[in-house]
């Protein structure tokens, strides 16, 4: 099959999950959580291995800080959790499917999942349309729950495949929140954290979080869970994205 005919069939896809969250709405299927959160770590060839390793290691870390762990225990309704990395258009690999953080042990388990696992590819380019169009698809197998949040980090502006605008056309994210948190390594900053406020982050209230390199990994991402966390970010209604088709 060619590049377009799998471009077609991903954006196809989109159509079908579409259709099915309208048929999961029409249910009126109770809550089971108060947020479904969903980590992407970016695995693209940019990133070194040393800086997967902080990456990876600092995600975990993060999830089991004090402070991250009281916001998820601040209420009696609990979140579910997965996270999967990305890079190129057809390469994303789960890292931890969806699971209920019930209980401080759950958390625990789930961040030595994540520490635990081994990065699966490290030479392709940076493919953000299709993480996200990726990550629609996660959520649609998630528990139902009050809210929906992808956390996407990266190093880097899109180079490959259709641009995130595509992906918000054409996936299902009626109700998503995306936020964003940058590494910033000093070189191009300034048009990296434009590129993340301009085109990756939706919703009224979303946002982007920087790190000042991998070393600052685990901080960014304590902050970025704390506010994810928190219930005025999480009882935020999103703002629709401009539905615009391909040009071919």
């Amino acid at each position: 099959m060619g590049q377009h005919g799998k471009h077609r069939n991903l954006v196809k896809a989109g159509g079908i999950y579409a259709a099915a969250v309208s048929a999961l709405a029409a249910t009126g299927a109770a809550a089971e959580c108060r947020l479904a959160l969903l980590l992407a770590i970016d695995v693209s060839s940019s990133v070194d291995p040393s800086e997967d390793a902080l990456q990876r290691g600092g995600l975990a870390a993060a999830l089991v800080a004090p402070e991250v762990m009281a916001a998820f225990f601040a209420t009696n309704s609990p979140v579910a959790l997965a996270a999967f990395e990305w890079s190129g258009r057809y390469n994303q690999a789960l890292l931890l499917d969806w699971t209920m953080i019930n209980a401080p042990e759950d958390l625990t388990d789930a961040a030595l999942a994540i520490s635990s696992t081994q990065r699966s590819q490290d030479d392709y380019p940076t493919a953000m349309g299709y993480a996200l169009g990726y990550g629609a698809t996660l959520l649609e197998q998630a528990p139902v729950c009050d809210a929906q949040v992808i956390d996407i980090a990266g190093d880097g502006i899109s180079n490959d495949g259709f641009a995130p605008a595509l992906a918000y056309a054409y996936f299902p994210f009626q109700g998503v929140t995306v936020n964003g948190l940058v590494v910033l390594d000093g070189r191009d900053d300034a048009a990296l954290l434009a590129f993340y406020q301009r085109e990756v982050i939706r919703g009224r209230l979303a946002f982007v979080e920087t790190a000042r390199g991998f070393a600052d990994y685990e901080n960014a991402m304590q902050r970025k869970l704390l506010r994810e966390l928190s219930v005025r970010v999480i009882g935020a209604r999103p703002v629709q994205a401009p539905r615009t088709g391909p040009a071919g």
